[in-house]
């Protein structure tokens, strides 16, 4: 099944400027200034994140009825209070008492409903550059965007957040998958790149192993499932924005992130895409695994900085165009992730082998067949 959503971007770019954008979940201080080069491991931005307001039914908790919790209050309106300090007691001595499940400030007392309303101190939060780069510009007290020289590959769709590691090549084959016991300790902290799968036992033993993100060519619908805890296939609703990653423990992210090449089912990464990630094997890399199929459009990809002085490297990305002669990868479903040489593109509509009219392109394989396809279904590497 595929998953491709055209961003106009090619899924292959050796070497060009990357732009990261790198945001905070809350407005907050930029610690960086314009033109200054930074680290992966970098402070850049720093903020306090609200919490929600936390509603307690202190009437049950302490089994009064609602017009009698004013006076069990040990605390009033504005008061702070500590996680696990008592909220309030039933009489000065003995009797029941109620703790506070968070530590925040009293906003509200309810002697009509019961309920007392706590609202949690702000949760520190630091954003790390998590790239090597040159910061650009500053996004209005949010975040800056970075851009470095860099090798990038852009996946069919994942999950996860944005993350920083070192790119490890866990297999020799675009078409091996990544198998529980290929997970060791070296993979902690690192990017690991297989072939055309992984199991759920192994994306759970990876996230378990501290990887940072796992990148594949395929991966069974079922086995993502099986991981994600989903019974069903509700998930994979057309109208969701996002999918997330689940929590080892909940409320907790787990820290790994999947950027899947090729679409569902047991495909091999294309030949290309995996030759330029294992050429840089052993290097650091930044991964986005977030998946919009609503505007803006946006895939998940692996950005590998480079040095400034390697050749060949562009100011602008590449825009390749579908022609005659240029190198392409196969996105329908028969010949998902093949890759092809286009030997014509029509000028108007043509009959596809499935009986339906519409702009098409012939391509020639790799076995040496010719094969024609829609020209949606195909996208330029070169």
């Amino acid at each position: 099944m595929s998953m491709h959503i055209h961003t106009g971007t090619p899924p292959l770019i050796s070497g060009a400027m990357a732009r990261v954008e790198r945001r905070m979940p809350h407005p907050g201080k930029i610690l960086v200034r314009v033109g200054q080069r930074v680290e992966p491991d970098d402070v850049i931005a720093r903020c306090f994140v609200p919490s929600l307001p936390q509603i307690i039914n202190l009437a049950r908790a302490l089994a009064i009825a609602p017009a009698k919790i004013s006076r069990a209050m040990l605390l009033e309106v504005g008061n702070k209070v500590e996680q696990g300090a008592i909220l309030a007691r039933t009489s000065r001595f003995g009797g029941r008492t109620c703790l506070a499940s968070v530590g925040g400030e009293i906003v509200a007392i309810d002697g009509e409903t019961g309920y007392v309303t706590i609202i949690p101190d702000p949760v520190a939060f630091e954003l790390q550059a998590n790239v090597r780069g040159i910061v650009m510009e500053e996004l209005s007290l949010e975040g800056v965007r970075i851009e470095t020289p860099a090798a990038q590959v852009y996946g069919a769709f994942g999950f996860g957040q944005e993350r920083a590691g070192v790119l490890r090549l866990v297999v020799t084959d675009p078409s091996e998958p990544i198998l529980p016991e290929l997970i060791d300790n070296r993979s902690a902290y690192a990017i690991v790149i297989g072939g055309n799968g992984i199991t759920a036992a192994a994306l759970r033993r990876a996230a378990q192993s501290n990887v940072r993100g796992v990148i594949v060519g395929g991966i069974d619908e079922a086995e993502l499932r099986a991981f994600l805890g989903w019974q069903n296939v509700a998930g994979w609703r057309a109208s969701t924005r996002m999918w997330q990653m689940p929590a080892l423990v909940p409320g907790q992210d787990q820290g790994l992130t999947l950027v899947v090449t090729e679409g569902f089912g047991e495909r091999p990464m294309a030949a290309p895409l995996f030759e330029l990630l294992a050429s840089h094997d052993r290097q650091e890399a930044f991964i986005e695994g977030v998946t919009q199929l609503h505007g803006p459009l946006r895939r998940p990809r692996v950005v590998v900085p480079l040095s400034s002085r390697t050749p060949g490297l562009q100011v602008d990305m590449p825009r390749p165009t579908i022609r005659p002669g240029a190198t392409v990868r196969l996105l329908d479903t028969e010949h998902l992730g093949q890759i092809a040489t286009i030997r014509s593109v029509s000028a108007g509509t043509r009959r596809l082998p499935s009986r339906a009219r519409a702009a098409a392109v012939e391509v020639l394989l790799e076995d040496s067949t010719t094969v024609l396809v829609p020209r949606a279904a195909v996208e330029a590497l070169s």
